[in-house]
C-alpha cells in the first residue's frame, strides 16, 4: 500500500480528502522546488480553504438562484456608454449592502439592468453574504399564494433574510390583488436591516400608481429609497441589437 492510499481513510475522517485533488502536484512541486515541510503543509491547507470557500460560493449563488454567467466582467459598458461605470464599480464593493441601503435601477427594456443587478449579487456572494434573486412578479405571486394554504409568514421570512434581495422587473406586470401590501410588506421588513436592489423600466415618479392604494405607496416607496442609490440607463437595447438584422436598423433609424 502506498502512503497516498494510507493517507485517504485519515483525510476522509477528517474531511479534507480534497487534499488528494492536488496532493500528487503539490508533492511533485514541493520536491522541485526543494519546499520545507511547512512550506508544502501551507500550500495543502491554502488549497483546501480555496476548495472549500469556491463550494460555499457555489452554494450561496445556487440558493440564490443567481446566474453565474451574469457578472461584472461579462457586462458590455462600451455598449452603452452613458451608463456611469464609477458608479457601477462603487456598488461592486457591496458598501450598500454592509450599510443596508438600497440601490434602485432604472431604464428601458433590454439595457442591461437584470444583467448589472444580478452581477453585483454575485459579487455580494463572493463576498460572503448571502444573496436572493427574484422578480417582481414571482415573489408577489409566491407571497399572494402563500395566503391560500397558510405559509405566507414563513414565505415572507424568506424575502426577509437575505442580506441582500435583487427584486427584477418591478411594474412590468400588474401586480395580484394582495401585492401592494406583501410589497410593503417586503421593503418595510427589509427597511434599514437588509438591503434591496430593484430593477423598472418604469421611472420613480411612475411607481406611486402601480400601488393602487396612496398611502401605502408614500410609506413603502419613502423607505424604499430613503438612502437609495439610483442608477439611470439610457440608450438601446442589447436583445435588439441582436435580433433585428444591421439593414432593418438602419431603415428603423432613418
Amino acid at each position: 500500500m502506498t502512503q497516498r492510499h494510507q493517507l485517504v481513510p485519515y483525510l476522509r475522517q477528517l474531511r479534507l480528502s480534497g487534499i488528494l485533488d492536488t496532493l500528487d502536484v503539490r508533492n511533485q512541486q514541493a520536491i522541485a522546488e526543494k519546499w520545507t515541510y511547512l512550506e508544502f503543509v501551507t500550500r495543502l491547507i491554502q488549497d483546501e480553504a480555496e476548495r472549500r470557500e469556491q463550494r460555499r460560493l457555489e452554494m450561496r449563488l445556487r440558493r440564490g438562484a443567481i446566474n453565474t454567467t451574469k457578472t461584472l466582467d461579462a457586462f458590455d459598458f462600451g455598449f452603452n456608454p452613458s451608463i456611469n461605470r464609477q458608479l457601477v464599480f462603487d456598488l461592486a464593493t457591496c458598501a450598500f449592502v454592509r450599510q443596508r441601503r438600497n440601490v434602485l435601477v432604472c431604464g428601458q427594456t433590454g439595457v442591461g439592468k437584470s444583467h448589472l443587478v444580478q452581477a453585483l449579487a454575485h459579487e455580494a456572494a463572493r463576498q460572503g453574504f448571502a444573496v436572493l434573486y427574484t422578480t417582481a412578479d414571482q415573489m408577489l405571486s409566491h407571497l399572494h399564494a402563500g395566503r391560500a394554504d397558510g405559509s405566507a409568514e414563513k414565505r415572507l421570512r424568506g424575502y426577509l433574510a437575505p442580506d441582500l434581495l435583487v427584486i427584477d422587473d418591478f411594474g412590468l406586470k400588474p401586480m395580484p390583488p394582495t401585492g401592494p401590501v406583501d410589497l410593503y410588506d417586503i421593503i418595510s421588513g427589509r427597511y434599514e436591516s437588509g438591503a434591496i436592489a430593484l430593477t423598472s423600466n418604469r421611472a420613480p415618479d411612475e411607481w406611486t400608481d402601480l400601488f393602487g392604494d396612496p398611502l401605502l405607496a408614500n410609506a413603502g416607496l419613502d423607505r424604499l429609497a430613503h438612502n437609495a442609490t439610483v442608477l439611470m440607463i439610457t440608450g438601446r437595447s442589447f436583445r435588439l441589437s441582436r435580433t433585428i438584422p444591421p439593414e432593418v436598423r438602419s431603415v428603423s433609424s432613418g
